[in-house]
């Protein structure tokens, strides 16, 4: 708790490792937020030399607003700790209690007072603090942190490298399989139960093509494309936020179905907000279907070079599925196989055709098929 002469005083237990003590404990986010300050890496000029300073990097606003939404939703969770650095000066550590007291110092020397906004330095998890000052989250949301005191400035530095280099940043094909567990309904689970269902079935267009947890699978030599690239080739056909989706799900709210203005965007919202899964994976399984029965050499093609079933070839099939899908009926509707089939043998494209000589790898390749599927076939964007 925060007193009247500006500090702030939390249990704590002292952690001895290598690099040398700190203190790990629990601090609500309100209070952490007012006493923490970013050394962001920023170029200093001075007279006839110019240096580089501080260790941190910049907060990206796109990031911040991902938080800022996540923290209010019921089961938004920080399970890893915030890093802090403070000056000795500022900090006093009560071995009887276990309670350490941050707080302003004041100095003589003006430049050597600490300002009680300025005490700790974020070595790790900027991002959360700066969604947390935006002050959504519910109720008291405590923060865990682990607080270095006088560690000097090399030693801040490899915290912070050791923090953000040695851990693996977990696949999102992984996360994404990982909501099969999840016992409520959300557009992620959904996607995820259609990349499961299309490549077990032994006749689906997409049987063991998919790379369930982003890398290959033991014992399959077919596979293209990743869940992640699935999923989220998927999703924004079901939701504009699924993040709020899934948070209305966990409170027990039903979303409203969509009107005609935005359904037309969101082909498959109204299917799934009526739990017709299945409904999405028919439209989904017949339109590949018809892809891989006009174009099958491309679509079954495994070697270097072919791209109509990797991953660019596969993002402009599901762009170009949205008009094609509208062009036949109107969402809600399964068009067969026969219909999709119809469409793209208008377009008069050959298999050898899909190389990435002819489509470049990245979004501009997946661009210019997408746009060559649209001209082709006369369906409009």
């Amino acid at each position: 708790m925060k007193s009247e002469s500006q500090a702030l005083t939390f249990p704590c237990i002292r952690v001895s490792q290598p690099i040398g003590d700190f203190y790990v404990g629990s601090v609500k986010a309100k209070d952490l937020c007012e006493i923490t300050t970013y050394d962001f890496r920023r170029l200093v000029k001075e007279v006839g030399f110019a240096s580089y300073l501080g260790i941190q990097r910049r907060v990206d606003p796109s990031r911040v607003q991902e938080i800022t939404k996540y923290v209010t939703t019921r089961d938004a969770c920080f399970p890893t700790a915030v890093i802090l650095s403070v000056p000795g000066e500022c900090a006093t550590f009560d071995n009887a209690t276990n309670r350490l007291t941050l707080s302003a110092h004041v100095d003589e020397d003006p430049k050597r007072s600490i300002a009680f906004d300025k005490i700790a330095t974020v070595l790790d998890g900027q991002h959360r603090l700066a969604a947390l000052k935006e002050g959504k989250y519910k109720g008291d949301f405590e923060i865990n942190v682990s607080v270095f005191i006088d560690i000097d400035i090399a030693d801040q530095a490899y915290v912070f490298s050791t923090v953000n280099l040695a851990q693996t940043k977990v696949k999102k094909s992984l996360v994404y399989d990982l909501f099969d567990l999840a016992k409520k309904r959300s557009p992620q689970k959904t996607c995820h139960n259609i990349a499961v269902a299309l490549d077990r079935e032994s006749d689906s267009p997409f049987f063991q093509k998919i790379k369930r947890l982003g890398t290959a699978t033991e014992g399959r030599f077919n596979e293209t494309i990743t869940q992640a690239t699935f999923v989220e080739s998927l999703m924004p056909y079901i939701s504009e936020d699924p993040v709020l989706d899934r948070d209305a799900y966990l409170n027990d709210r039903m979303p409203r179905l969509a009107d005609q203005k935005t359904v037309n965007r969101l082909i498959f919202r109204n299917m799934f907000l009526e739990e017709r899964d299945l409904s999405i994976t028919d439209v989904v399984w017949n339109y590949f279907d018809a892809v891989r029965t006009v174009w099958p050499s491309a679509w079954k093609a495994t070697g270097r070079g072919m791209m109509l079933n990797r991953t660019n070839g596969f993002r402009a099939l599901m762009r170009f599925l949205r008009p094609c899908y509208l062009h036949l009926t109107s969402p809600g509707e399964i068009p067969k196989r026969e219909a999709f089939q119809t469409i793209f043998a208008k377009a008069g494209m050959l298999d050898e055709g899909f190389t990435t000589e002819v489509y470049k790898p990245g979004t501009g390749g997946e661009s210019r098929l997408y746009h060559a599927l649209l001209d082709a076939t006369n369906v409009q964007e």
